[in-house]
């Protein structure tokens, strides 16, 4: 099992594009999803059977473990173990671009 990890892009990797968060989730063995998230989406607590990855390509999610917050924004990276409970909502007035990473 992994640990709770956050990885923010380095600017220096160059911009942030779907197609390489794709790449870089895709090489550390993820099935990805794209998904949209208007602002005021809001996801309750909840956990899942497999290890997660939220990764943030436009707009800002807020994903809460515990009483802990990250807020992601483009190029963000939250590795979430198996079984994690955890909350996430949209931040501000922009939707949110999000790829979803899951992996047993």
């Amino acid at each position: 099992m992994s640990d709770l990890r956050l990885e923010r892009w380095d600017p220096r990797d160059g911009p942030v594009s779907e197609k390489r968060l794709i790449h870089v989730l895709e090489s550390e063995g993820y099935e990805i999803s794209s998904y949209t998230y208007r602002p005021g989406t809001v996801f309750p607590p909840h956990e899942h059977a497999q290890e997660k990855c939220d990764a943030v390509i436009e707009g800002t999610l807020r994903l809460t473990v515990g009483s802990v917050a990250y807020d992601l924004g483009p190029g963000d990276r939250l590795y979430i173990p198996a079984g994690t409970r955890h909350a996430a909502e949209v931040v501000g007035k922009v939707s949110v671009l999000s790829l979803d990473g899951t992996r047993w």
